[in-house]
């Protein structure tokens, strides 16, 4: 009998032993190094921590949701929260945070009042704004300064802007992702270009999923755009190519080549047979979509980097790199280009236009609009005049610090109720931010968190319930926005 327990005690230390040793072994020092990182000194300790713990590693394929980021299908900030509860949580009768979504438990809101303002869930910000009379005809302009580390005001709510958490993550990317767009008149199709020429094409409703990879370009996409029918794509890349691809076979159907890097193209709204490309040889060529041929050109004084079309067709928007922005009439049937107008940047150094994004209706300017950001942190909101052949007006302008890479902005969603003209924006902190562009002070309203790295893409869905961004370390996050009544 002692013989068999010792040979038991024996078997259970060895078992003890093995035990430690699969630990050891299991221990991922991946994890621990990303928790040791240095933390900048504005930073709260405890946010950073906790993101660092839920980011430290990729998913294994993009099309599957973190688990990391659900706790009781609560969120990231509920699970925060749940964290950094105190000890005698259970003891204390303190209200649940309602912001968390599918809220059903004693959630409590973060002891650290740093950590309140970097909420994913929602933000607060002032109804009571000042902001221009969208009632009023006359034509003013005020310039307004503001720091991407600027905190939304803690008064009132602002639901229109406030979002539940993540809806997805594509991380498969080994690239910076440089430019995404949702498809024409659709919520759910999602495509981004990457600086290692691939284009990802994916869905994003109940189970997103990539549904075809475009690999052809040999160098950085620089733009794409759907069709009407979101049946084709057409990029355009710094390997001086563009081209064509039929998604639903996910092959490239046309290759047209040129002299100098693509940077930036658009179908025609009314005739998809058109695309318009601009390009660093200081032009905007417009191409037959079936042949392949150069119809017309246009010259510019310095290399085109962006570029949109109006709702006509009629007039194309571009801005190049040292500033300047052109309005260019164009003939829907003909094709053939003539410029109308130009306006000079204003700054002394003359700073690439990243993004020009025109919509057909502001509630500030009564009218058609135009929003251009440079890549010196240049925002600027113009009044357009179709009447005169695209005519630009300044209205209001804000100053952001400036940025190393192309970082792109988007027009807000229409709100009937709200006044003011909201802006989002990527930063290289890392963070997504929300402007309302007639503050001259306490311009920032918003800013989401989730990155590691720079955001530089932007697109908003056709519903206007989701909102995607990318980063310069190749994941692409979609936002849900909160339901609003």
């Amino acid at each position: 009998m002692e013989e068999r327990r010792s040979e038991e005690k024996n078997g259970g230390a060895e078992e003890e032993t093995t035990t430690k040793k699969n630990n050891v072994e299991n221990l991922d020092l991946e994890l621990f190094s990303c928790l040791l990182q240095p933390v900048n000194a504005e930073s709260d300790v405890e946010y950073v921590g906790i993101r660092r713990l839920l980011l430290y590693r990729k998913a294994e394929a993009g099309v599957v949701r973190r688990r990391d980021w659900r706790c009781n299908g609560k969120g990231y900030v509920a699970y925060r929260n749940y964290i950094c509860r105190p000890r005698n949580w259970e003891r204390l009768n303190v209200p649940s945070l309602q912001s968390t979504p599918g809220n059903s438990g004693q959630w409590m809101l973060p002891l650290s009042p740093l950590s309140i303002p970097f909420d994913v869930d929602s933000w607060s910000s002032g109804r009571g704004m000042q902001s221009g009379n969208p009632a009023s005809s006359r034509r003013t302009s005020f310039g307004s300064t503001a720091s991407d580390n600027d905190h939304p005001r803690n008064q009132g709510v602002e639901p229109a802007y406030s979002f539940v958490g993540m809806h997805c993550i594509f991380d498969q990317c080994k690239a910076s992702v440089t430019v995404l767009k949702f498809g024409h008149m659709s919520s759910d199709l999602l495509a981004y270009g990457a600086s290692d020429g691939t284009l990802t094409v994916c869905t994003i409703s109940e189970k997103p999923s990539i549904i075809t990879h475009l690999d052809g370009h040999s160098k950085d996409v620089t733009d794409f755009d759907f069709s009407s029918n979101n049946q084709y794509i057409a990029s355009s890349s710094m390997d001086k190519t563009v081209r064509v691809w039929e998604i639903s076979k996910g092959l490239c159907i046309r290759v047209i080549y040129g002299v100098s890097s693509q940077m930036c193209i658009r179908f025609h709204p009314v005739n998809n047979n058109f695309l318009s490309v601009g390009n660093a040889n200081k032009e905007i060529t417009v191409l037959n979509f079936s042949t392949g041929r150069i119809i017309n050109k246009a010259v510019f004084d310095s290399e085109v980097t962006s570029m949109d079309h109006d709702h006509t067709g009629q007039l194309i928007f571009c801005g190049d790199a040292q500033g300047c922005v052109y309005s260019v009439s164009m003939n829907s049937r003909t094709g053939v280009l003539s410029r109308s107008h130009r306006r000079r940047s204003s700054s002394r150094h003359k700073s690439p236009v990243s993004t020009v994004q025109y919509r057909s209706f502001s509630l500030l300017a009564r009218g058609p609009v135009l929003l251009t950001c440079t890549q010196d942190g240049n925002l600027s909101f113009f009044s357009v005049a179709l009447e005169i052949q695209g005519y630009l007006t300044l209205r209001c302008s804000l100053k952001l610090a400036p940025r190393i890479h192309n970082i792109r902005a988007s027009f807000c969603p229409l709100l009937s109720l709200e006044k003011g003209e909201y802006i989002v924006a990527g930063s290289e902190d890392s963070n997504v931010y929300f402007y309302d562009l007639t503050r001259p002070k306490h311009t920032c309203v918003n800013k989401l968190q989730g990155h590691r790295f720079p955001v530089i893409g932007i697109a908003w869905n056709h519903g206007e319930n989701l909102l995607a961004s990318s980063d310069f370390y190749g994941t692409v996050i979609v936002w849900k926005r909160a339901r609003t009544s």
